[in-house]
C-alpha cells in the first residue's frame, strides 16, 4: 500500500515521535524509508547596514548540514538490520515547501510526521509546519501530535 515513507525529521526528540509508528509500518509494508532533513535557515535577511561574513555563513551551513546527515544515518543504520531499507535526503528553503517537494520527487505514498517538531510550542495542537503540510498535501499524511519522549534513537 504504501511503498515509499517520507520522514521528515529535524533532529528534535519531538519529530522523532513519528519513528515508532513508522519503523512498523514499514516492516510490515515493506516500504522504502526516505529521512529527510530541510535547512530552512539559508535565507540571508540582513539589515539596511548589516554586514554578513558569508564565508562563516556557508561553513556554519555546512557544519549544520553534516551533523543532520550524521543523524539520519544513525537512524538509517539502526534500522538496516531490522530489514528496513532507508535514505537520507537533505532539502533547503521553506520547510513545508521542501517536505512537499521531496514527496513529489520521491513519488511517496506517505509523509509520516509528528507536530510540533521543531518549536515545540505548547500553544496549539498542530505546529506550523505540520499545518503548512496538511493544507498543501496531495497525499497520504500520517500526522501525530508528539510529547516529550524517550530519544528513538541514541546518538
Amino acid at each position: 500500500m504504501y511503498k515509499t515513507i517520507l520522514v521528515p525529521l529535524d533532529g528534535s526528540e519531538r519529530a522523532e515521535a513519528i519513528l515508532p509508528h513508522v519503523e512498523p509500518l514499514a516492516l510490515t509494508l515493506k516500504s522504502d524509508v526516505v529521512l529527510l532533513y530541510v535547512d530552512g535557515t539559508d535565507n540571508l535577511m540582513l539589515g539596511r547596514d548589516e554586514v554578513v561574513d558569508i564565508n562563516d555563513f556557508l561553513e556554519k551551513r555546512r557544519a549544520r548540514i553534516k551533523e543532520k546527515r550524521a543523524y539520519l544515518q544513525n537512524i538509517v543504520d539502526h534500522w538496516r538490520p531490522v530489514g528496513i531499507d532507508a535514505r537520507i535526503c537533505i532539502g533547503r528553503g521553506s520547510v513545508v515547501a521542501g517536505i512537499l517537494d521531496m514527496a513529489e520527487q520521491e513519488k511517496a505514498d506517505l509523509v509520516a510526521m509528528a507536530s510540533h517538531g521543531q518549536s515545540g510550542s505548547k500553544r496549539t495542537f498542530y505546529g506550523s509546519v505540520a499545518v503548512g503540510v496538511l493544507n498543501r498535501i496531495d497525499r497520504p499524511l500520517l500526522l501525530i501530535r508528539s510529547r516529550i519522549v524517550e530519544p528513538a534513537i541514541s546518538a
